[in-house]
């Protein structure tokens, strides 16, 4: 099994177009027509859809310890920060958690890149 992932709004497109091209299961947020809505509305989303956000959004790491502190359960969110991390590795280590992980396995937690 697979991860099927969640992009956050402003994930750059050449990071979803190549992992696409790589076989993963990608959604963006503007393609669910939810742009503009809230970070715990993607949260929410993503937990309704079963997927992982992929963020580059900090925020996303408040709203995820918020459900860690008060024992409400998420997808998990797999964040990378933009100025720590490229493109590429950034494909490349999400293809592999995609790829290598079950949802179990990020469900509930914070996932950091680079790996």
């Amino acid at each position: 099994m697979t991860i099927a992932l969640y992009m956050d709004e402003h994930i750059p497109k050449p990071i979803t177009e190549e992992l696409r091209r790589r076989g993963v299961d990608v959604l963006t947020v503007q393609e669910d027509n939810r742009k503009g809505i809230s970070d715990v509305e993607v949260l929410n989303r993503a937990i309704e859809i079963k997927r992982v956000i992929f963020s580059q959004d900090q925020d996303f790491l408040v709203e995820a310890n918020l459900c860690q502190t008060e024992g409400r359960n998420f997808t998990g969110v797999i964040y990378a920060r933009q100025t720590r991390v490229s493109i590429g590795d950034c494909i490349r280590d999400l293809e592999i958690i995609a790829k290598a992980s079950e949802a179990e396995d990020l469900a509930n937690r914070v996932q950091y890149l680079p790996l």
